[in-house]
């Protein structure tokens, strides 16, 4: 019976096709609407390394002047020089690595390509394991090339095909801030959405490209390069790249992997043993509580989902309210001219559940539709949105899972419109009807 409803939902929408079209356009624009923003938020709020987010940490310590502070006062979510230093020598979890943004100039072998900045990062060997970056050639660097501050990169496949083509470059040497760097290994495309590990200092935050290249913490400090990002300074520090060092100044980024997510209340108390140390030693005064943010905590400290986004998904589901509401009225229409065929329906024996199956079928039949178009608009609107910002482009695509729920809102909201309008239809009186014809 299923079959032969939805056939005559199929033949009905071409009964009245101006007030069909009116109707699946209507649906399809509310649900393009809900749809597009909720798959930007959908992206933007995605758990970005889900088998280990319960297992990588920040940890966060307050070393400001104590003069001017205000208990719940928010510091700077970055790590002093010296306490990034301290962390790394200590045995705090499986991994560990610092992290700053470099930006050098490149000087290609190649003599068609002039030279050019790229921007990368400056962690230590555990980075890549820690994060799950995968590699095309080679691999990273060892624990002995952090402890000797070895000249070694890896390099990001766009721009290794940049430079070298389809070539594995691995072994070759390359000029970067005047410096000869051997390439060990190129990472494969890599875009993690959000960029969790390193969102404080880039233009686009947690939606900002990948990094270009990848050279040795302790490298970049043997070479006293400044950070390429955001750097806070509370007080003044002696003159000189050793003085910045020595001082309360943040600019790197910490994080910290356990073996388990169990392994947090332990790593908690160590945060809190080292910062009672350093008090003693006349450092962080303040005495402030140690924060521990899992990846997810994290993304919400640095408000990665603004309330802007938030606003904008209840607003699109407020205007696909108002487009359902629409759709009720033209469906409220297009039933009550066939009250004099529900009527002989009923006289010739069909019951109001039959009815009622018959007229719901048939708004699953718009809904399909509407989805269809709605899948269309969708698409034109993610795309339009990807063309105002480098941002917007890394979050404005669809994955399967956005696909079916457009498909199961388009149904679903046209199923819920079709219900007064199919209710209404079912009380038609057979003998009033049979009178008037």
């Amino acid at each position: 019976m299923f079959s032969y409803y939805f056939m005559l939902g199929v033949r009905s929408l071409r009964r009245n096709p101006a007030l069909t079209a009116l109707m699946v356009l209507t649906l399809a624009i509310g649900v393009a609407a809900s749809v597009a923003t909720l798959t930007i938020l959908h992206v933007m709020s995605g758990d970005p390394i889900p088998n280990k987010s319960d297992r990588l940490f920040v940890p966060h310590f307050d070393n400001g002047p104590l003069e001017g502070y205000t208990p719940g006062d928010d510091n700077d979510s970055q790590m002093s020089y010296i306490d990034a230093v301290n962390l790394l020598g200590s045995k705090a979890g499986e991994r560990r690595t610092a992290i700053f943004g470099i930006a050098l100039a490149i000087e290609p072998e190649r003599k068609d390509i002039g030279a050019f900045i790229a921007q990368g990062l400056a962690p230590t060997s555990d980075f890549f394991n820690m994060f799950d970056a995968p590699f095309l050639h080679g691999q990273g660097w060892t624990p002995a090339d952090d402890k000797a501050g070895a000249d070694v990169v890896v390099l990001s496949r766009k721009l290794a095909e940049k430079m070298y083509g389809d070539a594995d470059p691995v072994g070759r040497r390359l000029t970067m801030g005047s410096q000869q760097f051997q390439i060990v290994g190129v990472l494969d495309t890599w875009n993690v959405v959000p960029r969790f590990h390193r969102i404080i200092g880039n233009d686009d935050g947690a939606f900002d490209d990948a990094d270009e290249l990848y050279i040795p913490f302790s490298s970049a400090i043997r070479h006293e390069w400044r950070a390429n990002g955001s750097t806070s300074c509370n007080a003044d520090y002696q003159p000189g790249y050793q003085g910045f060092l020595a001082s309360e100044c943040t600019w790197i980024q910490f994080w910290i992997e356990t073996a388990s997510a169990g392994d947090r209340a332990e790593l908690q108390s160590f945060l809190d043993s080292y910062a009672i140390e350093q008090r003693k030693l006349g450092r962080m005064k303040r005495a402030a509580p140690n924060e521990l943010y899992d990846v997810r905590q994290w993304l919400d400290h640095l408000k990665v989902v603004g309330n802007d986004s938030k606003l904008s998904a209840w607003l699109a589901f407020g205007f696909l309210v108002l487009c359902l509401v629409n759709t009720i009225g033209l469906l409220l229409a297009k039933f009550s001219v066939r009250a004099s065929e529900v009527g002989i329906r009923r006289a010739l024996g069909a019951s109001r559940r039959e009815i009622f199956s018959q007229f719901l079928i048939e708004t699953m039949v718009v809904g399909l539709v509407g989805g269809g178009l709605g899948l269309l608009l969708a698409f034109g609107a993610l795309a339009l949105i990807a063309m105002q910002s480098k941002a917007l482009t890394m979050v404005a695509h669809m994955d399967w899972v956005m696909l079916l729920v457009t498909f199961a809102m388009a149904v679903a909201s046209a199923v819920l419109a079709g219900l007064l309008p199919t209710w209404r239809a079912c009380q038609v009186t057979p003998a009033l009807q049979l009178k008037s014809q």
